[in-house]
């Protein structure tokens, strides 16, 4: 069926936008005016959705609205009324538009689960599948809350990385700055005073210099090179060859790499994990959980894994192939696969990961900081160093 991206007025200051399913454009104006609004403009998608329709909301609100509509439920409030509670009190537009056309796919005789895939930048595919799940079970506010509670875990996580990284950052932002202040307009106005000297200058001062005429001539070319080098690199890292081989790179390197590594492999088994103990059966939850990683290699490997076990090899077996998964946790998965309790053992993967990735960034940010204050320090007292030995060799000689 068509579909066809709308914009309505539903008060005199408030408009919506959205997508609308519906045979012809009349019948899409007749839906929308059904709903209490009264279409602006109207076009039928093509292919793709508009840019800002595909914009992807803040992880936090989707873990708020999972949470509230699990709430809603479990006091009793039918879906629909539940949506419309939460569309009412959405302040992102976009979300609410999202909510509004659910809700209307829903009214329409849809399910809620499908309505949900029409919007794949705000639902997942792990979203969609344990909400069809949660739907055919009969356990949907069980699997909200689980939800609720992955999206809450996912936005802490970030949140953590974001303020252990903060203030390092901006360490390194404003050393970096200071120094290319003092080498590009500091410093050449402080040769023109030694060049009157006459005198010959220290080593370390004649490198200094030279590092700053070169910063002063040719800086212009470094920041087109270094913009061309980050243009090459971006167009490389789109293409899945070039992906593989960055990351590849990113989960051999010294300390970074590790954690790297554990980190998806946390995130790959605690959704399969939460796929499977929720009914999703393990050929669609291997998919949807490749979906999830990031690391083209690891990805990669799990493929290979989902295309093992179409083709009838057992899970443990198959993942005893994959060479980027540690070996702990392919026995770990192996013996739970056996024993029947794959869930758990997945469970347990993901919690010994995330448990070492904690302690790693810890350590890591930790040594960070110290290192970072040593680099600059270093760098700003060899200037400074390097700018007083002049000064120095002028005293000892009219001594």
């Amino acid at each position: 069926m068509p579909r066809f991206i709308y914009k309505a007025k539903s008060g005199p200051k408030d408009f919506k936008e959205g997508v609308i399913d519906a045979e012809t454009e009349r019948a899409a104006i007749y839906k929308i005016s059904q709903l209490g609004f009264y279409p602006l403009q109207i076009w039928q998608e093509q292919g793709e959705s508009k840019p800002h329709i595909r914009k992807k909301i803040p992880l936090k609100d989707l873990a708020s609205f999972t949470r509230q509509l699990a709430d809603l439920l479990g006091s009793g409030l039918s879906l629909l009324n539940a949506l419309e509670v939460l569309s009412r009190q959405a302040n992102n537009a976009r979300f609410k538009s999202a909510i509004d056309d659910v809700h209307a796919f829903i009214k329409d005789g849809g399910a809620f689960s499908e309505g949900l895939a029409r919007h794949p930048e705000i639902f997942s595919n792990i979203y969609v599948s344990m909400v069809k799940a949660g739907e055919t079970g009969g356990m949907l506010e069980e699997i909200l809350n689980r939800l609720a509670d992955y999206a809450e875990g996912e936005d802490r996580l970030k949140d953590k990385i974001r303020s252990v990284l903060a203030y390092p950052s901006l360490m390194a932002a404003v050393g970096l700055g200071t120094i290319m202040v003092l080498l590009v307009f500091v410093i050449p106005r402080i040769v023109t005073i030694f060049e009157d000297m006459g005198q010959a200058l220290p080593l370390p001062t004649l490198i200094l210099i030279g590092l700053s005429s070169f910063l002063v001539r040719y800086g212009w070319l470094l920041l087109i090179a270094l913009a061309a080098a980050v243009f090459i690199f971006n167009r490389q890292a789109k293409t899945r060859e070039g992906k593989f081989f960055i990351d590849r790179l990113k989960i051999k390197f010294f300390l970074i790499g590790p954690v790297i590594l554990k980190a998806e492999i946390a995130r790959f088994s605690k959704t399969l994990s939460t796929l499977l103990s929720n009914g999703v059966p393990i050929m669609q939850a291997l998919k949807i959980s490749s979906s999830v990683v990031e690391n083209e290699v690891i990805r990669r490997d799990v493929e290979e894994i989902t295309k093992n076990v179409i083709s009838g090899v057992a899970f443990s077996k198959a993942i005893v192939r994959a060479s980027s998964f540690p070996f702990f946790a392919v026995n770990v998965i192996a013996v739970g696969d056996e024993s029947g309790h794959l869930e758990k053992a997945l469970h347990k993967v993901s919690e010994s990961c995330e448990h070492d990735v904690d302690r790693s960034v810890r350590v890591f940010t930790s040594l960070l900081e110290p290192f970072i204050i040593l680099i600059m320090g270093g760098v700003v007292g060899f200037i400074v160093i390097s700018m007083l030995l002049p000064i120095f060799q002028i005293n000892l000689m009219a001594r």
